[in-house]
């Protein structure tokens, strides 16, 4: 009986296993642990330093051989991961990373069948994960404002599937002006935004999400991150806004030196989700106790302009504080200068002038 699975392999389910064959890209790792990313070529050869590997030797081997290097050093052979494969491919602009690319589709939902938007679209990483996830019976709706990153995702797309993947749309065009031309509204399942300013884009996402649909934001700064959740926040039709980053970090093994490498992934970018609520439900308020200064009575988010200190979470500080801080540092200050009877005697000559010019100021507050 044949397996239905293998009359209709998923889009570049061939080139992941069998023999190595010419035109597949193979890792090679040599005894010190350096990686070589290769394209078998029949006659070609790939020259280090110190001699070369022929790739007709690696040609119709198995995944996971040893070649020989003309040094007498063996290269394992392996073919590239999906991790792998993003972090070396051509890049017009910068990748995200796997670490963050796992977590967009696990948080998100990604799922098999699923109506999936993406903006924008860089070298095309994210967009191998999600093509992945929706599977030949999905469908991938991206959008990139420059044409010639659009063209190098296509090409490492068509690199890595071995040819077109046919659930994959890539539209040139700014999303807030493209996306209502290109779905229902209510017809997507997930919306995955990698952009400068994804709080542009909430109303034409949200009119196009179904009901339940899952908004996620990849954003690299913190200014970046309060700006799209208090956007959400103000817009009303989403779920409260969830964040988080994640850092990586290897560890050395070997025998009984375990411990963490030198080197870590660490901060890439924020991960923020949230979901779309039902027309004409507002989602119940959240009891917390908000940060002090956090809001106020006629906070309105900025459009424009720099955040305030209380806007970014920082504790306001009295003038009473002050003062008791003033007082304390003069205390001190005097305390160090006992060495000094003169200085320490002009120094509160001073301070009591200035408490004479403004009598109870402190007093005011209940500070003698």
């Amino acid at each position: 009986m044949t397996d239905p699975d293998d009359a209709h392999p998923a889009t570049g389910a061939d080139l992941r296993r069998g023999p190595f064959r010419a035109g597949d890209r193979v890792q090679l790792t040599d005894p010190k642990g350096r990686l070589h990313t290769i394209t078998l070529e029949p006659g070609a050869t790939f020259h280090t330093h110190r001699g070369h590997v022929r790739h007709d030797d690696l040609i119709g081997a198995p995944d996971g051989s040893v070649v020989r290097h003309s040094s007498g050093a063996d290269y394992l052979a392996l073919r590239p991961l999906l991790s792998d494969y993003v972090l070396s491919m051509p890049r017009g602009a910068q990748v995200v990373y796997p670490k963050d690319a796992g977590q967009i589709v696990t948080y998100a939902d990604i799922y098999p069948g699923a109506t999936v938007v993406e903006a924008g679209v860089g070298s095309g990483a994210l967009s191998l994960s999600l093509l992945r996830a929706v599977g030949d019976s999905g469908r991938l709706l991206s959008f990139e404002r420059r044409e010639d990153f659009a063209e190098i995702a296509r090409a490492n797309a068509r690199a890595f599937f071995g040819r077109d993947h046919p659930a994959w749309s890539v539209t040139v065009g700014d999303l807030v002006e493209a996306l209502p031309g290109s779905v229902a509204p209510g017809s997507v399942d997930r919306v995955v935004l990698d952009m400068l300013a994804p709080w542009e884009c909430l109303d034409v996402v949200h009119e196009a999400l179904a009901p339940g649909g899952v908004l996620i934001c990849y954003v690299a700064t913190a200014t970046q991150l309060s700006r799209v959740a208090e956007t959400a926040r103000t817009h009303g039709g989403w779920t409260e806004p969830q964040a988080w980053e994640s850092l990586v970090r290897g560890w050395h093994l070997e025998g009984l030196a375990v411990r963490p490498q030198h080197r870590m992934h660490g901060h890439t970018g924020f991960l923020l989700t949230v979901r779309s609520l039902a027309p004409g439900t507002a989602a119940p308020l959240l009891k917390r106790r908000p940060a002090k200064g956090a809001y106020g009575e006629d906070y309105v988010p900025h459009d424009e302009g720099e955040w305030s200190a209380e806007e970014l979470g920082e504790r306001a500080v009295s003038a009473k504080r002050v003062r008791r801080t003033a007082r304390d540092a003069r205390a001190t200050a005097d305390a160090r200068a006992t060495e000094d009877p003169g200085a320490t005697a002009d120094a509160r000559a001073t301070t009591d002038a200035q408490e004479t010019e403004a009598p109870g100021a402190a007093g005011d507050e209940g500070i003698p």
